[in-house]
């Protein structure tokens, strides 16, 4: 089907509210899940914000990148807030506070996070059922926490498609699925007001609970109750004995019960009280909903009880969330460890057929709960922020195309004020992605800058920069170009789980090659090496031998740099291919996003004699040590004359 023919302009849902210079936006079967937002940008050529990268000036004709992928969940999946209760994904917006996980020590544990992204798309639905009946539906791109580590919803054995995936008998990490939270009904009020109670008929809430207090009266005003005459006698009838109580009254009793003197602490929830009557309520009411419990007697407090629940942190929040007491703090869950005797094995991953409008979010800790079991989500790459660019927007699912960035930049090379200095491409999104191949914006940028005698580099892991090879040997006789490939290892299988979509290490290779057969400069960066899988000695020099056989003008070898988003998703996939590389990394980078400094001399110890053997150390200038946070590009990389910067890793990043 003809690209043209693909316009989304029927389905809202895939467009990009209130973005700037909206042409249209394309969907069309050459790339699945991902919207095309076609736009006419005000500008192109970017001054870079004080943000320590290696340059001042930049284009980017796109913003997002089609090589990777994207996790979805259905708009009604519910999300575990800070505060104890659940929203809809569909219902959340950037800034919410909810909870996620992080590994410490032993143990995976809840910590509190916040929403930094929120977007919605279309994609292929898939519903995951498990054996306690919790119901997911997701894509099948989605990834969730099994007992076995992260793994997608369908996948393949063999294969481009090969990839974890979910099995039966895989166990999901998590407590299942949320209970229903009640309806704000008469009922439901009434019987929150008999739990405030106490035997005297008077309330007695603690001043410092003002989350209680403020429901006490907002309920006491929605039934009509007004302070003055009568005041105690209305709310005795409000608060009166049910015969018969209604599952909302229940519900509301127990919420007011657990707001008058209950407590959560170390995943044990308590409720106590001196009355008998009091004591006797709360435990048929726990009873109709299915409740399992205790009750104790405190010997050092004469006549209170205690009711005790069992069945740890998955009943709490069962409680919680069926009953929704007003208390917030009563509900806090920070730190409580990820361990259930739940049964969250996987029964069945059906696929549904059709497209549905599915909702991700990015959040701190690279990952949430929904509907009671841990979830990945698609983490923000930190350089979208940079160059006024919007996280929410620029995932891998949606790519923003300036359709005429060759036009503005042009009209922005021709102003007096530019004094023609280097420009960087590929410093933040890839230009030669395969979007590339159907738009062809980098051919008339690189005319631009040619003509108008301004230096340029490109930085890519892309193939389709062959295409513009004849192109940029013929902008390099009127300014100088630079020209950086980045390639982290050789090894086929690792390529296939760390850079899914992009193309194989061979075919960069084979691209370095072709790029010094033109006669331009080529410098490589072999970015991230890993330790521990990438970093030996036979592999370095075997990949410095291929690097040195194709001809690259220089090498820049720099350990990996684990920062915000990305640390989490690779300690995730450590943890689940290479557990017992985990502990070393633990060491490795335990102080921050950098590799400890003595594995940074170690490395460099290492590295330089394996560079000098294959002739690729710098020349004629003063190099970092490599793998240090400055290290300097290679030779080539950048166009002559252009003093060498210092190398911030942000843009070299595979994961």
């Amino acid at each position: 089907m003809r690209w043209d023919g693909q316009k989304v302009e029927a389905e809202p849902q895939l467009a990009l509210p209130g973005l700037p210079g909206l042409v249209r936006s394309v969907r069309t079967p050459e790339f699945a899940g991902v919207v095309f937002h076609e736009v006419r940008a005000k500008s192109v050529l970017n001054k870079v914000p004080n943000g320590g990268l290696p340059f001042d000036w930049t284009v980017n004709p796109y913003r997002g990148c089609s090589h990777a992928c994207t996790y979805c969940l259905a708009g009604d999946t519910p999300v575990l807030m800070a505060d104890g209760r659940t929203k809809p994904i569909s219902e959340l917006r950037v800034g919410d506070e909810i909870y996620g996980t992080e590994l410490t020590g032993n143990y995976r544990r809840y910590v509190r996070t916040r929403v930094e992204a929120h977007w919605e798309t279309r994609k292929q639905a898939y519903r995951v059922t498990l054996e306690d009946g919790t119901r997911l539906v997701s894509s099948g791109d989605h990834r969730f926490l099994t007992d076995r580590g992260w793994k997608h919803v369908v996948g393949g054995t063999c294969g481009s498609g090969r990839r974890p995936h979910l099995t039966t008998g895989n166990k999901l990490m998590g407590t299942g699925a949320f209970a229903e939270q009640p309806g704000v009904t008469d009922e439901y009020r009434r019987g929150y007001l008999r739990g405030m109670v106490g035997d005297a008929h008077e309330f007695r809430i603690p001043l410092a609970d003002v989350e209680a207090m403020d429901r006490v009266q907002e309920y006491l005003d929605d039934l009509g109750v007004q302070e003055g005459v009568g005041f105690l006698n209305h709310v005795r009838e409000l608060a009166r004995w049910q015969i018969a109580p209604s599952d909302d009254w229940l519900k509301g009793f127990l919420a007011g019960a657990f707001d008058f003197n209950g407590t959560c602490s170390r995943s044990i929830l308590r409720m106590s009280n001196r009355s008998a009557t009091i004591i006797e309520a709360v435990c048929l009411a726990l009873k109709h909903f299915d409740f399992d419990f205790a009750v104790e007697e405190l010997k050092r407090r004469r006549g209170m009880r205690v009711i005790r629940l069992r069945g740890g942190l998955r009943e709490n929040l069962r409680f919680f969330h069926a009953t929704n007491p007003a208390i917030t703090r009563k509900r806090d869950i920070d730190g409580v460890a990820i361990k259930s005797a739940a049964p969250l094995g996987v029964r069945s991953v059906e696929d549904l057929g059709e497209e549905m409008t599915l909702y991700d979010i990015t959040t701190g800790t690279g990952d949430f709960i929904a509907n009671g079991v841990v979830s990945h989500n698609c983490f923000a790459r930190n350089t979208h922020t940079y160059l006024d660019m919007d996280a929410g927007h620029d995932f891998d699912s949606q790519v923003v195309v300036k359709i005429n960035a060759a036009e503005v930049l042009r009209k922005q090379l021709r102003s007096p004020k530019w004094t023609h200095e280097h420009v960087a491409m590929g410093t933040n999104t890839d230009p030669y992605q395969r979007a590339e191949g159907r738009y062809a914006l980098m051919p008339p940028i690189i005319r631009a800058l040619a003509d108008s005698g301004t230096p340029f580099s490109i930085l890519t892991k892309g193939t389709l920069l062959s295409r513009d090879i004849p192109l940029l040997v013929e902008a390099a006789r009127s300014v100088s170009v630079g020209i950086g490939v980045s390639l982290a290892l050789l090894d086929r299988d690792l390529h296939k789980t760390l850079e899914p979509g992009t193309p194989t290490p061979q075919a960069r290779l084979e691209l370095v090659r072709k790029v010094r057969d033109a006669g331009l400069p080529c410098g490589v960066f072999v970015a991230p090496v890993l330790p521990g899988l990438t970093d030996s000695i036979d592999q370095l020099d075997y990949l410095f031998g291929e690097i040195a056989a194709a001809g690259a003008t220089g090498v820049t070898a720099l350990p990996l740099h684990l920062r915000p988003g990305a640390r989490e998703w690779f300690t995730r996939w450590l943890a689940q291919e290479h557990p017992d590389l985990v502990a070393g990394y633990r060491d490795l980078y335990g102080r921050g996003s950098y590799a400890d400094s003595r594995y940074r001399k170690w490395f460099s110890l290492r590295v330089e004699p394996l560079l000098r053997k294959h002739d690729l150390l710098p020349k004629a200038r003063t190099r970092a040590v490599p793998g240090d946070p400055d290290g300097v590009w290679p030779d080539g990389a950048l166009p002559s004359g252009v003093p060498s910067p210092r190398v911030n890793q942000e843009q070299l990043t595979l994961l």
